[in-house]
């Protein structure tokens, strides 16, 4: 696998037997698969399993959000899975967040698996300033963004998700030690559909991302193989490699 390819994970929001196939064609382009709400709500565990027998690496992307005591028994039972990323919310404040890492230790330590990586979501790339200002916050997204992010830190998550656009500012933070994941990657003129803070997949490497969970440019593609390659080529292209 190529070191680009290791910064991608498809995100397939579709029906299973769809995602299947989808990930069957264009693995090679990519790091791992993102499994959201919809196909686990559908599926359970059987959305997990299926594609990590093709060798995915698995992005479980659940956004955690409750009491401390919920979260922290629902990570448990994720790491169990062995999954290798898990996403909560960081608006569930440092008890929770710390519950979640105390639940995904536990987890793979009985499922004999090494723990997954959380992922602190700040704020969704749907949201922009009128969307945070309807919750009662009245900062800017990019100080939202921030506060959240030092929240997490100190509660000891040493990933997150933003948008492309606050990658640089949190990059500069918190330095190399924690990770960024952006989700809204677009191509270049390409459709922004219900995101609303989006860049390319070349803006989101060259300002510091770790990985780009890219699903519609991909899966809505007339050929899905093409453009994963495509996609790949792009950051290839910035990290100084070739694709494999």
């Amino acid at each position: 696998m190529s070191r680009a390819a290791e910064k991608l994970i498809l995100a397939a929001d579709l029906p299973l037997d769809l995602a299947q196939r989808l990930y069957a064609q264009v693995a090679a382009h990519f790091g791992g698969i993102k499994i959201g709400l919809s196909l686990f709500v559908e599926h359970g565990p059987k959305a997990v399993e299926v594609f990590q027998k093709q060798g995915a690496r698995i992005f479980l992307d659940l956004k955690l959000h409750d009491i401390p005591n919920t979260v922290g028994l629902a990570a448990q039972r994720v790491a169990a899975m062995g999954v290798d990323y898990l996403t909560v919310h960081a608006l569930g404040g440092r008890a929770m967040l710390h519950a979640a890492m105390e639940g995904a230790a536990k987890g793979a330590a009985l499922g004999g698996h090494r723990e997954p990586q959380l992922l602190a979501v700040t704020v969704l790339t749907s949201m922009d300033k009128a969307a945070l200002g309807a919750l009662g916050i009245q900062e800017d997204i990019p100080l939202q963004v921030e506060r959240l992010a030092l929240l997490s830190r100190e509660a000891g998550v040493k990933g997150l998700v933003c948008s492309a656009q606050e990658v640089p500012a949190l990059r500069q933070r918190l330095g190399s030690q924690v990770l960024l994941c952006t989700p809204g990657i677009r191509p270049q003129g390409g459709e922004k559909a219900d995101q609303s803070r989006v860049q390319t997949a070349k803006q989101a490497i060259l300002s510091g991302a770790d990985l780009l969970v890219v699903g519609r440019p991909v899966y809505e593609a007339e050929e899905p193989a093409h453009a994963a390659s495509l996609l790949e080529a792009e950051v290839a292209a910035v990290l100084g490699g070739v694709p494999k």
